[in-house]
């Protein structure tokens, strides 16, 4: 009978055993690595999504991370069955240009200020460091953990390639032997924390974006608002200004229709007050237009003010004659309370008298009965001019919002009370250009008092602008200048717009001048061959070119350089006189003409001594 020897069967079985175990063991060491990997992604991904829903602080939200990251590490390598315990992990943390870092997070410390075990990592050839929180740790000794082998030391690396610290293990020394598996566990903890500090350092530049696109958010989320609310304060200035543009805009259509209807009849009573009306209603419509304008330039810082001494109690007077009929159509009574002791303050008068027109006719507008008045009385270095009311008052809410551009009270909107809400706006910025302010007290059914704080004498006055302005102002309160037949004087007037070139046309006839009317600029230059005028007036807006290159072609003629020009135009922000006077001209107006002051500066102008000087 044959026999079989199991020997070699039993001996194939025990040589295989250890292979087996090595390879279980090899896999369950990898399965640790996945694991331990996806755990600390899963958790870094709740921090982020956490960043998402909470808007955290930036130093929060990546303080939350480098914990997550170090915690999770530890817990990984000490519940592992690899054969590596009493381990500790940390974060090192640069700042740029700096050769040291700080120890800021461990694992088991929940904040910089509690304990925690120490991180006790052995840089190559050199004595063991025990690190603790906010305990110093040189560049070098970073380096050298980072060249052991195998490693104790990793970079987080942002996307620029900028390091953003250093993520440190600490173990205890493993027992020397020459077991492969011992060298692969070594090497699969050296992956775990190379790869965690790829991990760590790709959701800290989430993070960035996240905080980076909230941010953004915000910002759109805030201009979103400031759009809406700009578009809700556009619609309503729309509506405020096309009500207050329609209105005397009706009056004056219908009441030159009237004209037009019954034939103009200057010696009748009835055709006088409609021309009063029609006049009435178009400084109105200028009064709004310049409103608008002013408000335009002192946002855009292009005001101009022309500082002077102003003569308190005859500018006070002017005033209250400028609202004193209205206060008599409504019957109230005026009451002006002038301190003996104020005369005079430097400021710019038009403005002054422009902040204390809106004081008065806003306190006209809101009373029904009773008194308004103005009471001026000096306080220190101050002057101030109170506007006060026995109306229907002010409510503190709507006081709050009382100088924003365009606001207007409600109950007054529904009573049909006129007005665009831009009037104290500008009385409180013009105030505040002149180093003064605007104050309010008010009760509902009570009544109202504006106080407007002026300085005596402003901190900077430009004595140019002051010179300049007493020179302007003093030519347009001149009565103008007319001619004899015998020296009509030719005047060439470049003009599209034909009612505007009519009305100069009329009245300057009226003065005894000979005008000459072109509407292009190819019209100027042949009517120049055949005329001599003694004054140019330019229109800046031309169909066929730009009166100021027009200027500035007549001024390099010889055969017409010296002809005194003055140029005409509806711009009228800071800046335009300037322009104008740059091309050539010799003085500048703004539309709607002022006719006494355009025939006083004609008469300056064409005074035969001046041009023969000029010529």
């Amino acid at each position: 009978m044959q026999q079989y020897s199991s020997l070699p069967e039993q001996n194939s079985q025990i040589d295989a055993t250890p292979t087996l175990l090595k390879t279980i063991q090899q896999l369950r060491a990898e399965l640790w690595l996945e694991s331990s990997l996806n755990q600390l992604q899963s958790r870094l991904n709740d921090c982020l999504l956490s960043a998402c829903i909470t808007v955290p602080h930036a130093r929060a939200a990546e303080t939350e991370i480098f914990q997550t990251v170090v915690n999770e590490l530890n817990s990984a390598v000490d519940t592992s069955r690899v054969a590596l315990t009493h381990c500790a992990v940390g974060i090192a943390l640069f700042q740029p240009q700096e050769t040291v870092g700080t120890v800021c997070y461990i694992s088991g410390s929940s904040s910089p200020a509690s304990q925690s075990p120490l991180l006790e990592v052995t840089p190559k050839k050199r004595k063991k460091l025990r690190l603790k929180l906010q305990e110093v740790i040189e560049l070098k000794d970073l380096q050298q953990l980072e060249n052991k082998q195998p490693p104790s030391a990793w970079r987080l690396v942002d996307t620029f390639g900028e390091v953003m610290g250093w993520l440190i293990i600490a173990t205890a020394p493993l027992v020397e032997s020459g077991d492969s598996l011992i060298a692969s566990q070594a090497q699969l903890t050296s992956q775990l924390m190379a790869r965690s500090a790829k991990q760590c350092a790709t959701a800290l530049a989430q993070l960035k974006q996240i905080l980076s696109w909230q941010q953004r958010y915000q910002q759109l989320g805030s201009s979103n608002q400031e759009l809406e609310r700009t578009n809700q304060l556009k619609n309503q200035f729309l509506a405020n200004t096309s009500h207050e543009i329609r209105t005397p805009l009706s009056s004056i259509i219908g009441f030159t229709h009237l004209l037009l209807a019954q034939g103009y009849d200057p010696t009748r009573e009835r055709h006088q007050e409609y021309l009063t009306i029609i006049q009435s209603s178009g400084r109105h419509l200028l009064a709004l237009i310049n409103d608008i304008l002013d408000l335009s330039k002192i946002e855009a810082n292009q005001l101009e003010v022309q500082w002077e001494t102003v003569d308190v109690p005859v500018l006070c007077s002017n005033v209250l004659a400028l609202v004193k009929e209205k206060a008599a159509n409504k019957g109230l009574k005026l009451r002006l309370e002038l301190d003996p002791n104020v005369t005079t303050l430097v400021a710019d008068a038009l403005r002054l008298k422009q902040m204390l027109l809106n004081l008065l006719f806003n306190a006209l507008k809101f009373t029904s009965n009773g008194s308004v008045g103005l009471q001026v009385a000096p306080k220190g270095e101050f002057v101030h001019f109170t506007v006060w009311d026995t109306g229907i008052g002010i409510s503190q809410a709507d006081q709050a919002h009382l100088f924003q551009p365009y606001f207007q009270i409600l109950n007054a909107v529904a009573d049909g009370i006129e007005g665009t809400g831009l009037g104290l706006t500008v009385t409180r910025k013009l105030a505040e250009i002149h180093g003064g302010c605007v104050e309010v007290e008010s009760e509902v059914d009570r009544g109202s008092c504006f106080t407007l704080i002026l300085p005596l004498k402003p901190v900077e006055v430009n004595e140019r602008d002051k010179g300049d302005e007493e020179a302007r102002g003093a030519t347009s309160f001149l009565l103008p200048q007319t001619v004899t037949p015998s020296s009509r004087l030719e005047i060439l007037l470049v003009e599209d717009d034909l009612p505007n070139a009519e009305l100069m046309q009329i009245y300057l006839s009226k003065l005894g001048y000979e005008v000459t009317w072109v509407k292009t600029a190819a019209e100027m230059w042949k009517t120049l061959t055949q005329l001599n005028p003694v004054v140019i007036l330019m229109d800046v807006y031309l169909p066929d070119g730009n009166g100021l290159k027009l200027v500035q072609q007549l001024r390099e003629n010889p055969q017409y350089c010296n002809i005194p020009i003055i140029a005409q135009t509806a711009l009228a922000m800071k800046g335009d006189r300037e322009t104008c006077l740059a091309a050539g001209v010799n003085e500048y107006t703004s539309k709607p003409i002022d006719l006494p002051l355009l025939a006083n500066l004609i008469a300056e102008y064409s005074k035969p001594t001046t041009a023969t000087d000029e010529r």
